[in-house]
């Protein structure tokens, strides 16, 4: 049964490409209501925590300390939000999941970015799903990586 998580882990030259350590890659959200959302992807397929050896969570560790400390540096982020949702695996009959997690950045203050105003409304309470905002723009999507990478 195949998935869509290690195909995604897999890709190498994927533009959406934050960085990747030995165990980890790091991929920019579609979805940038909160600016700077990303996904950390394990490169070994494994679907629960219990799995996760010592040495890819000292990695994740390295992770979460660099990636909390660029968006700080690029945007100013006040706290971040990890995430583990396996839910979705489990809707299918067969469940085959990847572990992964989603990132939130929060923001206390409005972001200007590129000509756009990033706005979280809700800092400091649970998120409205019904406000996410899909960046279509391929420009946009570069320069939020761009800006990220420079501050690693």
């Amino acid at each position: 049964m195949g998935c869509h998580v290690c195909e995604i882990a897999e890709k190498k030259n994927e533009k959406d490409l934050i960085f990747e350590t030995d165990f980890w890659r790091i991929l920019l959200s579609f979805n940038q209501r909160y600016l700077g959302r990303c996904f950390i992807f394990p490169k070994r397929h494994f679907g629960n925590m219990a799995d996760i050896t010592k040495e890819e969570v000292l990695d994740f560790l390295e992770v979460v300390k660099k990636l909390e400390g660029a968006l700080r540096k690029a945007f100013r982020a006040t706290m971040f939000n990890w995430m583990c949702l396996m839910n979705n695996f489990y809707q299918k009959e067969n469940p085959n999941p990847h572990l992964h997690w989603h990132m939130k950045p929060r923001y206390r203050e409005k972001v200007l970015f590129a000509g756009e105003i990033f706005d979280d409304g809700e800092f400091g309470h649970h998120y409205d799903d019904s406000k996410d905002k899909a960046v279509e723009s391929k420009d946009m999507r570069v320069a939020i990586v761009k800006e990220i990478q420079k501050n690693l």
